[in-house]
């Protein structure tokens, strides 16, 4: 049976992708850069020109719906601050508004992800790394467009994430999925506690969405296509 198609924009090296491609989909990347270790098909290009692109031709109708995780580093928490004392304050691009504006005109459902912070995006959706056992806390929003689910039960994290906090070594069964130093999780570190073998390159590693959350957001989608019709059973 052929899988429903998806279009993963700002496809880094596929965490999202591997969680779509684990609930059913068959997934199609788009990334500016280079990305040899993105485990399905990806074109090579800016992201929003190709969807523009393919709303223009009418060929995005291949797609049953489509992920979007634009950058973010300007105005996510773990940059926010750093940038302001340094006075980097509009050093990185924010495409959340160019990027929703353009899957509105698609008419297909969708996902814009963000991490914590500043970005404006409707947060539908909050995902963390214990909801799912993982090794990482890693708190992600979501916002849903064309479709809906249901927020589940947040679960209590079991103590810190492990490494240095002002001066201060902590442990705890959490690891630091970002950055370098002060304790943080080496490449195989981060590799088990995300559930990411496919690539070893520790930026692609610190920018992941670990596949565990968009397989249970790709489940909703199809469950939610089936109960409307949108999506084969």
């Amino acid at each position: 049976m052929s899988r429903p198609r998806l279009l993963d924009l700002f496809s880094c090296a596929g965490g999202a992708a591997m969680g779509y491609h684990r609930a059913g989909f068959a997934v199609d990347g788009v990334d500016i850069a280079h990305r040899p270790n993105y485990p399905f098909p990806q074109y090579r290009g800016d992201a929003l020109e190709h969807l523009a692109a393919l709303i223009a031709s009418g060929e995005i109708r291949r797609y049953v719906g489509v992920h979007a995780s634009p950058p973010c580093q300007g105005k996510c928490a773990l940059t926010v601050g750093a940038n302001a004392s340094q006075g980097w304050g509009g050093t990185h691009v924010d495409l959340v508004v160019r990027t929703r504006v353009l899957l509105d005109a698609a008419g297909l459902p969708y996902v814009i992800e963000q991490p914590n912070g500043r970005a404006q995006i409707r947060k539908n959706l909050t995902l963390c790394g214990e909801m799912f056992g993982l090794g990482v806390i890693r708190h992600r929003n979501f916002e849903l467009g064309g479709w809906t689910a249901e927020q589940p039960a947040h679960v209590p994290h079991r103590g810190r994430v492990r490494g240095y906090r002002h001066g201060r070594y902590f442990d705890g069964p959490y690891v630091a999925a970002y950055g370098a130093g002060g304790g943080k999780a080496t490449v195989p570190e981060m590799q088990s506690a995300m559930g990411i073998t496919w690539t070893d390159v520790r930026e692609e590693l610190t920018e992941a969405i670990p596949p565990a959350y968009t397989e249970w957001i790709g489940r909703q989608f199809l469950a939610a296509g089936e109960q409307s019709g949108a999506v084969a059973a």
